[in-house]
């Protein structure tokens, strides 16, 4: 099962050809099992160029798998906690939404597809954290 970053929709939507593209292409093709979290859904959204776009994505993307934090309150404090030990490591995080992501994937066991160098440096500190 996977979550698929924003940094894979962007490519694809944008038919940049890379690594986690065509892993994606080859996940959405194959009938394998995928989801977003509601902060993908609206990064997505947000950098949609017309309102047709917008619409479509909107409607594509709201019909996925949604995965959520488990816990409303926990789940915040180890993100942030993820964020504190990768500044602690001296890994710069460019996003704390992106340790929110990566709690996600971890609370579900879900293989973090992305095209996003602060996965790679977060995963090198967070060792529950597991990319494809």
């Amino acid at each position: 099962m996977y979550l698929v970053d924003t940094s894979v929709w962007i490519g694809y939507m944008r038919d940049i050809e890379n690594g986690a593209t065509r892993r994606f292409a080859e996940i959405s093709g194959g009938g394998y099992p995928f989801g977003i979290t509601g902060v993908i859904y609206q990064e997505v959204l947000q950098g949609a160029a017309s309102g047709a776009k917008f619409d479509y994505l909107s409607d594509y993307l709201g019909s996925q798998t949604f995965y959520h934090p488990r816990d409303p309150v926990g789940s915040y404090r180890e993100a942030a906690r993820m964020y504190f030990d990768c500044r602690r490591a001296g890994v710069t995080i460019r996003s704390a939404i992106d340790c929110l992501i990566a709690r996600v994937a971890i609370e579900h066991d879900l293989l973090l597809l992305h095209d996003d160098r602060d996965f790679e440096k977060m995963a090198g500190v967070v060792p529950d954290l597991v990319l494809a």
